[in-house]
């Protein structure tokens, strides 16, 4: 389970003088994101690109600290309790980042070591994550000229490898074919069968509408609503997504005004 509360995250402006105000100096990537994602659901953090997600789960998955707000993961704080954290967590990046010169099978083996399995639970687990996701044809090439739905196989399996009862990923299925993309459609709906929890990231409408259970709307680092498809319909009074979308975000933008 996922429980985010007011997280809020800044970055200096690139050539920003030391004599400007500080406002002047930092932008704010997340502004007050608050919202929830429950065991055995896959909830979609929605937004276009900009908006704060990827910041947003780069502090769930305690690679940057929030300046303000807090989060749990499982239970445990983001920000004090960083290797439970990681121990509960599996986090695909939106860049894969998967070492080239390696085949699919010693990434995979790799990655299980860094998470502290032994030589032979690594092994049984690397083989258990390539039938799984049906990795059998390339996981003893080399990762050099890999498509990037092998890619992504290959950076979903390291962040299963460890069991995590928490999977974050961040665009998963930017540069997917059809064919790929239904594929890990299908693997994140297991997961949430089998009582994980899954925070997915897009920007694709339609992707979120057709696979989460909840979404989380989120507009200029903040966000602005979280619900049910159903309801988030409802209270937006639209009929599809995209228009709901829209709306929401004209509601904040209408709120900074007043």
């Amino acid at each position: 389970m996922i429980v985010a509360n007011q997280l809020h995250k800044s970055f200096k402006r690139l050539g920003a003088s030391r004599r400007a105000p500080k406002s002047e100096q930092y932008i704010a990537a997340v502004k007050s994101v608050s919202f929830s994602a429950l065991d055995g659901c896959i909830t979609g953090l929605l937004g276009p690109n900009g908006a704060g997600k990827s910041t947003t789960l780069r502090m769930l998955a305690t690679l940057i600290k929030p300046e303000s707000g807090n989060a749990m993961i499982d239970g445990h704080d983001v920000a004090t309790q960083v290797l439970q954290v990681r121990k509960h967590l599996g986090f695909m990046p939106h860049n894969a980042g998967i070492y080239p010169r390696l085949t699919a099978r010693e990434n995979i083996h790799y990655y299980a070591r860094l998470c502290g399995l032994t030589r032979k639970q690594s092994q049984q687990r690397t083989g258990e994550l390539i039938e799984q996701l049906t990795m059998l044809k390339f996981a003893d090439r080399r990762a050099t000229g890999f498509s990037q739905g092998q890619k992504t196989k290959v950076a979903l399996a390291r962040a299963l490898v460890h069991r995590p009862q928490t999977l974050m990923l961040d665009e998963p299925t930017n540069g997917l074919d059809v064919m790929a993309t239904r594929g890990l459609r299908e693997i994140i709906r297991q997961l949430a069968s089998e009582g994980h929890c899954i925070l997915f990231s897009s920007h694709i409408m339609q992707e979120v509408a057709a696979l989460c259970d909840h979404i989380a709307i989120i507009s200029d680092g903040t966000v602005v609503m979280e619900d049910s498809l159903n309801e988030i319909l409802k209270r937006t009074g639209q009929n599809d997504l995209e228009d709901a979308f829209v709306q929401a975000a004209q509601s904040l933008n209408h709120g900074e005004d007043e």
